[in-house]
Parts: structure tokens; C-alpha cells; sequence
């Protein structure tokens, strides 16, 4: 048994969970919120209690010091040496990694290369790695990239109709986005099917803040919504999805914008709170909606039909489809999206099982028996998957 450390960095944040494995326990989990701040907040969960404090703390290395002096304080390791590995989430792999990898000096450059592409998330995670490896030197680390699972697409799905030589020079190119969550849920629909991957058409439904579907054809990605950055794809919670590109030309027009400033309005001001006028919390929009708030209620619809959307296509490009997949924060808790999308495919031939679709949180069937498409709720483990990946190659 090896107790691991699975880690996801953000910019202002460091989330953890500790598993003992393979016996796939969680031990402790929790989060440090607003770093950099004197009202950071840390939570930790520990036997079925949930502590909470508010504290300075001025980086990712002094967050990580206080987890570690936490668990060590609270007896849930005798020593630091009783984790034996470390796994850290990458939003971006770019093409340089289809699988993830032991993190050495070159690992680390190349996340840092790849910070580009992904310059709110990369440069977090290396502060995060850089912080537990002054204090755990030499403790085992993994590099587990929400990118690598969409390398299985083909280069008429990944590439852009643009200059040829962008991808050339600058690896313009469709990389996609939670990629570990997705490898994760369309893994067990086919074990809760009692059915092999390979043969499986499986449609994966991320839906959360940020949110993403997949199409997974015999245990591979074949295509997935986000593209060279999270901002492709369905609307979210505060990001626009699609538009049409001459959008930020008419506007910086219009509203005597920089690219950045539209770009950052695009990504934190658009989506369900850009459209509502209300928030980006799904839970907020949905009781405004139901309430009679037109613009609440829009926003849903737009989001709703453009999952729909690239439902139908990816039924297309797979020439079918066994199960649908509901996951992460809103895919798992919301009976009311759940039956909305599930409408919208109904020429598909889903049913869904209005009873069995209240359920939240669980693993759930929750489609008719004569539906064509199964349809389920699969709450996501992307620690979990971490922590698998560490024990496989660090053995």
C-alpha cells in the first residue's frame, strides 16, 4: 500500500487529495483558496470532518508547507516519507505528450514552453511542482496532462482551415481540455455496461463552469469541443464558446477595445453570466429561469442547443452511438440541463427516465429501457485517475 498525492495548481489555488493505493482510499482531501492573499482559506476533509481556516498565505510554496505540516500535525502521515508519489494536473501538454510522464528538468521546460498556450494554468502548475519538490526532493512526480487523451485525433479534426504555416511555425492546432475527466467516465460507462471500450461509441458531457464533450470511438478520442484554448466549444459559465471571428474586429470598433481587452471579456464575461446579466453559477441561472427570467432561460438555451449541436455531429462521425455521459459539476447535479439536452436528441432516439433522472451524484442509468442511447450520470475523478497514473509509471 503507498499513500499518493494527487495535486491540481491553479493560479491563486492548490487542490489535494491524498489516496491510498490500489486500494483507490481517500484519505484526505482539500483546498487552499486565494493565494497571495492574508484571507486565504484552507479546507481540509479528514474522517468525515471538514476543517476550515482563514490564513496569510503569500505563495504556492508557503500553501504547500502549511498541507504538509497539516497532515503531519493531524497524524494522517507519521512522515513525509510516507508518500511515496506526487501527481500534478497540466491543463496543457500541447504535442508534446501523449501520455503523461515523469517530470525531470525537460518535462518541466516543456510545460514552461507550452505556458503559451496556456498562460493562466501552466505557469501555476510549474510554481506548484517547483514548491513540492523543495520539500520533497526526492519524492517520485508525475505530470498528468488534460491534453493527452485528445492526441488520438486526426489531423482533419485537430487542424484549422488557417495558413498551413501556423501550424508549422506556431502549433496552431485543436489540443482540447479536460481530458483526464473524460478518459475517466467513458472508462467506466463501459464497465458499468460490462462491455470493452473497443467497442463502444461513447459521447462524454464535462459540464461544469468550464465545460467540454468528447467523442470517444473505441476507447480513443475521436474529437472533442475545445480547442487550441478552453475558450472553443459550448458556452460556460463565464466563456463565449464559437462566434464568429470578425466579432472582435466589429467590437474593438465599436467599443474602442484591445484585442486582450475583448479576448478577456470573451473568457470571463460572456457565456451564462454575459448573457444573464445575472451569474455564472448554473444553479443561479436555472432559478431564474424558472422564476421567468427571459435572459436566465436564453442563456440555458443557447448552451443546451449547442450541446446538442456537436452531439449530433460526433453521432455522425461515429456512425452511431451506444451512451451519453453526464459528468462534473453541472452533469452530475442537474436533473433540469440533463432533461433539456436530452430533448433536444430525442430524434435519436433518447428516452429519458424521468424518476431515475432526479438522481445526482451517483452512478445511474437514467434512460428508458427502450431508449437507443443509453444515457448515465458518471461523477468524474480526475485525483483518482492521477494517482492510477503515478503507481503506473513509477514502478
Amino acid at each position: 500500500m503507498e499513500k499518493i498525492l494527487a495535486v491540481n495548481a491553479g493560479s491563486s489555488s492548490l487542490k489535494f487529495q491524498l489516496l491510498l493505493m490500489p486500494l483507490e482510499k481517500v484519505i484526505t482531501e482539500g483546498l487552499i483558496e486565494k493565494i497571495g492573499s492574508e484571507q486565504a482559506i484552507y479546507t481540509i476533509k479528514y474522517e468525515g470532518e471538514k476543517h476550515k481556516k482563514i490564513l496569510p498565505v503569500c505563495d504556492h510554496a508557503k500553501a504547500v508547507s502549511i498541507l504538509l505540516e497539516d497532515i503531519i500535525k493531524r497524524n494522517i502521515v507519521s512522515s513525509l516519507e510516507e508518500i511515496k508519489g506526487i501527481g500534478h494536473r497540466i491543463v496543457q501538454g500541447g504535442w508534446y505528450f501523449q501520455d503523461s510522464a515523469l517530470i525531470d528538468e525537460d518535462v518541466l521546460n516543456k510545460i514552461e514552453e507550452l505556458s503559451t498556450l496556456a498562460p493562466l494554468h501552466n505557469p501555476a502548475h510549474i510554481v506548484g511542482i517547483k514548491a513540492f519538490q523543495a520539500v520533497l526532493p526526492n519524492t517520485k512526480a508525475v505530470a498528468v496532462f488534460d491534453t493527452s487523451f485528445h492526441q488520438t485525433m486526426k489531423q482533419d479534426t485537430f487542424m484549422y482551415a488557417t495558413p498551413y504555416e501556423w501550424y508549422t511555425k506556431h502549433k496552431i492546432r485543436k489540443y482540447g481540455a479536460h481530458g483526464t475527466s473524460h478518459k475517466y467516465v467513458s472508462m467506466l460507462c463501459a464497465e458499468v455496461m460490462g462491455k470493452k471500450s473497443e467497442d463502444l461509441k461513447i459521447i462524454t458531457c464535462h459540464l461544469g463552469n468550464g465545460a467540454s464533450i468528447a467523442a470517444v470511438k473505441g476507447g480513443v478520442c475521436i474529437d472533442t469541443s475545445m480547442g487550441l484554448t478552453p475558450l472553443e466549444g459550448i458556452p460556460m459559465g463565464t466563456r463565449s464558446g464559437n462566434i464568429d471571428p470578425a466579432v472582435i474586429e466589429f467590437i474593438s470598433e465599436k467599443e474602442n477595445l484591445g484585442i486582450q481587452e475583448i479576448l478577456s471579456i470573451l473568457n470571463h464575461k460572456s457565456g451564462y453570466l454575459g448573457v444573464s446579466g445575472v451569474s455564472n453559477d448554473s444553479r443561479e441561472i436555472e432559478d431564474g429561469a424558472l422564476a421567468g427570467n427571459e435572459r436566465c432561460n436564453l442563456a440555458l438555451e443557447i448552451q443546451f442547443k449547442r450541446i446538442a449541436d456537436y452531439i449530433g455531429s460526433y453521432y455522425v462521425s461515429m456512425s452511431g452511438l451506444d451512451a451519453l455521459v453526464f459528468t462534473a459539476g453541472i452533469g452530475e447535479n442537474s436533473s433540469y440541463a440533463r432533461e433539456k439536452i436530452c430533448e433536444r436528441l430525442s430524434v435519436l432516439g433518447v428516452e429519458l427516465d424521468e424518476e431515475a433522472n432526479k438522481s445526482r451524484g451517483e452512478v445511474k442509468l437514467i434512460s428508458k429501457p427502450e431508449s437507443k442511447v443509453k444515457v448515465y450520470i458518471i461523477p468524474t475523478n480526475e485525483e483518482l485517475m492521477i494517482a492510477r497514473d503515478v503507481i503506473r509509471l513509477t514502478k
